[in-house]
């Protein structure tokens, strides 16, 4: 019994680990993307063509994300914005958004 729990607790560990690989790849598809868009202006049709391709939707649901036509393009809305995922996962950055719209709400 308690070889069996084990095991599915590594299991499960593993597949954690795999999904926040996958993860990390899709961040930095997005950073390619926004660098592409700063230099040629093509970011939000690259990301959504990684994302729309074979090998895009393999890499998104390997991530745990459903690869359907909305998150093409919430993808390509943050690419459009330009904000590095490093920067924008910042605690800084969060907490900057939050006052600016509590700033417009008022």
């Amino acid at each position: 019994m308690a070889d069996s729990v084990d095991g599915n607790a590594f299991n499960f560990e593993q597949g954690a680990r795999a999904r926040k690989l996958f993860a990390a790849v899709v961040l930095a598809a997005l950073d390619d993307a926004i660098a592409d868009d700063k230099k040629y202006g093509n970011g939000p049709e690259q990301i959504a063509r990684w994302a729309r391709s074979r090998d895009g939707r393999e890499v998104l649901s390997c991530a745990g994300i459903d690869p359907n036509e909305r998150v093409v393009k919430g993808l390509m809305e943050f690419v459009a914005k330009g904000i590095r995922t490093s920067v924008a996962l910042s605690r800084e950055e969060s907490e900057r958004r939050h006052l600016l719209e509590q700033a417009e709400a008022a």
